[in-house]
């Protein structure tokens, strides 16, 4: 008896898989750390782990590229690629000396991002770290997020302190030491 319960419950219609599992635990921690928290410093506690997972990501891209340094294009293109390997759907929508402005059409968490925008910080710390420790300097503008209702998501990584980065709403990211 025991055994045809368990190969009932086995076969059972339920959605969840490592995927879901872990998307739902993102959502459900940033979702109470916004509640207990706040919104501000949710976002402080994601931007750190990401950002660890940034310096990681980007040793790993230099890696394998077999370069000390990535230029701007290929921040750019690490950018793109490692969104893709998430499920993620980012482009470059233009860039030039002064910053790179990336449009998304899908979020790597979907549906689980909707009204969770700490989660957001995991691009902006991603993008920022690697954009920084590559370039010197960056700093990111969420510009539009799926998470607060936007279609997409438009995000601005700007790479030079310049009048259009001050005036814009976003994180500031230096190199860091490890990356000299």
């Amino acid at each position: 008896m025991t055994n045809s319960l368990n190969h009932s419950i086995a076969t059972l219609n339920v959605s969840l898989e490592r995927d879901i599992f872990l998307r739902t635990l993102i959502r459900e921690l940033s979702g109470t750390l916004q509640d207990v928290v706040g919104l501000e410093e949710a976002s402080g506690f994601i931007s750190v782990v990401a950002e660890r997972m940034a310096t990681q990501l980007d040793q790993d891209y230099k890696s394998a590229l077999e370069v000390s340094k990535l230029s701007r294009k290929q921040v750019a293109d690490v950018l793109i690629d490692l969104k893709k390997r998430i499920q993620g759907d980012f482009y470059v929508i233009e860039q030039d000396d002064e910053k790179i402005v990336f449009g998304n059409r899908f979020c790597p968490f979907e549906e689980k991002v909707l009204n969770r925008p700490a989660m957001c910080m995991m691009t902006s710390n991603v993008f920022g770290t690697i954009a920084a420790n590559n370039l010197g300097y960056a700093k990111v503008e969420l510009q539009e997020t799926i998470a607060q209702g936007a279609s997409g998501c438009k995000v601005i990584v700007y790479l030079k302190f310049t009048e259009e980065a001050e005036d814009a709403k976003g994180r500031e990211y230096f190199r860091g030491l490890e990356s000299v």
